[in-house]
């Protein structure tokens, strides 16, 4: 795959907006400000084609991104409290009616936590839900190049208490600054992308 070649599709406000699957498609979650657009735009090889922003809560519309014929979908942040209620519950609807529909091609979740800190209690239910539905997913710990190696070392052995089933995730340290994760990431789509 050629993933400089990404281009933008499209962006939904709504659950009942989404189309139909074209493609296989590979969805984007996480906290808001975990750095979601950041992940993208490293593994397209671009610097600005997902929109990157300081201010937590700016994606607020599932994003739609096209690589040859796998579809890359950029879920709105959960978990920013300053917006209000009825906003909240748009993200919730959004997220969990693109996740919860049986009919869309959805090869696999890439769950966004950051490194630095211990999962919010947001990122448990995700993950809960995740595996409670059967979903395919891995863990990518973002924001890996903002400690040093023995932060990392002691944050990535408390993971193994506060992710649910450590044992069993696939998990993908990942860093926007040195490139860390990005090869795998691509990897792990080209190899979804081959068996499809």
């Amino acid at each position: 795959m050629n993933f400089q070649n990404a281009r933008f599709l499209a962006a939904y406000g709504t659950f009942r907006q989404l189309p139909p699957s074209e493609n296989m498609e590979i969805a984007f979650s996480g906290h808001s400000n975990v750095g979601k657009s950041s992940l993208l735009n490293a593994i397209f090889g671009r610097r600005s084609l997902a929109r990157v922003s300081a201010t937590p809560g700016k994606t607020a519309t599932v994003n739609f991104y096209r690589v040859d014929n796998v579809d890359f979908v950029d879920l709105p942040g959960y978990g920013y409290a300053k917006v209000s209620k009825a906003e909240k519950d748009r993200w919730r609807d959004l997220i969990g009616g693109y996740l919860a529909d049986g009919r869309r091609d959805l090869a696999l979740i890439v769950q966004l936590v950051d490194i630095r800190h211990p999962p919010t209690a947001d990122d448990v239910m995700m993950i809960n839900y995740l595996i409670d539905n059967e979903l395919p997913f891995i863990v990518v710990l973002t924001k890996a190049d903002k400690l040093n190696k023995s932060e990392r070392a002691a944050r990535e052995e408390a993971l193994k208490t506060e992710l649910p089933c450590y044992e069993d995730l696939t998990v993908v340290p990942f860093s926007a600054v040195t490139k860390e994760g990005v090869e795998r990431l691509r990897g792990i789509v080209t190899e979804l992308a081959e068996e499809a």
